[in-house]
């Protein structure tokens, strides 16, 4: 009957403690001394936990080679919460995104501000104001 209690015990602190191992610090996953600014085409908006992403094509402008970047913005609940919608960024929209490289994946990196052609921008967490 001891074991139980224990057994209990170690149960709920592996539960409690999972989502601690799986999430990331951004920090720890991107080279924020290193901004990185690309153009390019949306493939795909993924608001999905933890983070929601922004699949672009970016065109080498020297070479014409296309490269497909993956960046990672904040979570969807906070994007909903600060003005972001879905649709609002879709397929085929040209985008600028700053942000920050990977500091172990060439093709993948940190959203801190992107801008839609017509000049709306969005943050890490959705929509922002102008900075006209």
């Amino acid at each position: 009957m001891r074991r139980a209690p224990a057994l209990f015990s170690l149960s709920l602190t592996a539960i409690l403690a999972t989502p601690v191992w799986a999430h990331h610090s951004f920090a720890a996953e991107y080279d924020l001394k290193a901004p990185i600014t690309v153009q390019g085409t949306i493939v795909q908006v993924r608001l999905e936990n933890p983070h929601s992403w922004f699949v672009v094509d970016v065109k080498d402008p020297a070479t014409g080679k296309v490269e497909r970047m993956s960046f990672e913005a904040g979570t969807p609940s906070g994007m909903i919460r600060n003005g972001y919608r879905p649709g609002m960024i879709k397929a085929g929209d040209e985008v600028t995104i700053k942000g920050f490289k990977s500091k172990d994946n060439e093709d993948r990196g940190m959203l801190r501000e992107l801008t839609t052609a017509d000049g709306h921008v969005y943050g890490l967490f959705g929509p922002q104001q102008n900075k006209q």
